[in-house]
């Protein structure tokens, strides 16, 4: 998924996203309810030439618990900007699996303000 993310493809990527994915995100303008939310946002976000610009992203101190076709996973998403330090997200991610696999159904990323 964060592949697909650093290559720009959002087809890729959005596939792994439910279309009634909640998303709550530390830098998002309040909660998105849907994937049509998420897609007004980035199209006003690309719109205003501010697309992020990243050089890595990777998720690291996964957690995974599976209850039948439910799945949370837990982890720090660490991001690194041209130039710049990382930044570490804690993120929860709940999965439904269904017929075409798991997807995501409700995103909650919180940026960490002080790494130690």
């Amino acid at each position: 998924m964060y592949d697909a993310f650093l290559a720009g493809d959002r087809a890729r990527f959005d596939s792994h996203l439910h279309p009634e994915v909640t998303t709550w995100e530390t830098h998002l303008p309040g909660p998105l309810r849907t994937r049509a939310e998420l897609d007004a946002y980035r199209a006003q976000r690309d719109a205003a030439g501010a697309r992020p610009s990243l050089d890595s992203l990777s998720a690291r101190e996964m957690r995974v618990d599976v209850w039948g076709d439910t799945a949370v996973a837990r982890y720090v998403l660490v991001a690194v900007a041209p130039g710049g330090p990382p930044e570490h997200t804690r993120v929860t991610d709940v999965l439904r699996r269904s017929a075409t696999g798991w997807a995501i159904v409700h995103h909650h990323a919180e940026l960490v303000r002080d790494v130690t």
